[in-house]
């Protein structure tokens, strides 16, 4: 298999990590993350390069993937698997939190499709991947703030996915059950919910998403999935299975 170039957006926690692992070994891998530590980390770990990028900010969002790109040349595929977590009530959450699941589920999404798109389309091809919520899918009584933000991001993933441009980009989206990674941890975050899909599935999915040849998409990928996955199980299957949405945009 001939090495491509595939960056990881919050690629030094959680999905992102696990990605980046199952990826470095046969591609070149840029993970982006907000902490410096947390880079410098990973990309000893792994031996990658590394991008410190604050997806709130657009300009350094811009700056990291045109940093890839000059080091690169292209970009095969982007998984965006930047979020923040926002347990609680409306009114028990501070306005400084709200500000920044703002800034990262909304704002971050935003920028991070924008420059991915920018770049992809530019050089005629390649795949994007955004991990959704299936807490985005039905009423949270519990997650008021966190399912509307990445109702947000969902939302504009399947928009794209469904635009269809002949472009040769693929806009996927993946949408997994709750699950016990550091995006709760690092906002000290409680696991609400009382079933929890295993990551490593979901990892797989994702990295297996990003790899395909555009040519292999179909309409709806969990038709076509091995693992007999449904493209809406996420939000009602009790194996926390992912739920699928692979549109292509041609």
């Amino acid at each position: 298999m001939t090495a491509r170039s595939f960056v990881v957006v919050g690629g030094t926690a959680g999905l992102g990590l696990a990605a980046a692992r199952l990826l470095v070994n046969e591609h070149r891998v840029t993970v982006f993350g907000d902490a410096p530590d947390e880079v410098a980390a990973v990309t000893d770990e792994l031996g990658c390069a590394g991008a410190v990028c604050d997806v709130s900010s657009y300009e350094q969002v811009r700056a990291a993937f045109a940093e890839v790109v000059d080091r690169t040349g292209v970009i095969a595929g982007v998984a965006a698997c930047t979020a923040r977590w926002a347990g609680g009530d409306l009114d028990e959450l501070s306005p400084d939190q709200l500000r920044r699941i703002v800034e990262v589920d909304v704002l971050g999404a935003t920028y991070v499709l924008r420059e991915a798109l920018r770049h992809l389309r530019r050089q005629g091809f390649g795949t994007i991947v955004y991990p959704g919520a299936a807490a985005a899918t039905s009423a949270r009584p519990d997650l008021p703030v966190y399912r509307a933000a990445r109702s947000y991001g969902t939302s504009l993933v399947e928009s794209l996915a469904g635009q269809r441009r002949d472009d040769g980009v693929r806009v996927l989206l993946v949408c997994p059950g709750p699950m016990p990674t550091r995006l709760r941890e690092r906002a000290d975050g409680e696991l609400l919910d009382e079933a929890y899909a295993q990551p490593e599935p979901v990892v797989a999915e994702l990295v297996r998403l990003l790899q395909l040849d555009p040519a292999d998409v179909s309409d709806r990928a969990g038709a076509a999935d091995p693992a007999g996955v449904s493209d809406r199980a996420g939000a009602a299957d009790p194996a926390g299975r992912p739920r699928m949405t692979a549109e292509p945009s041609r």
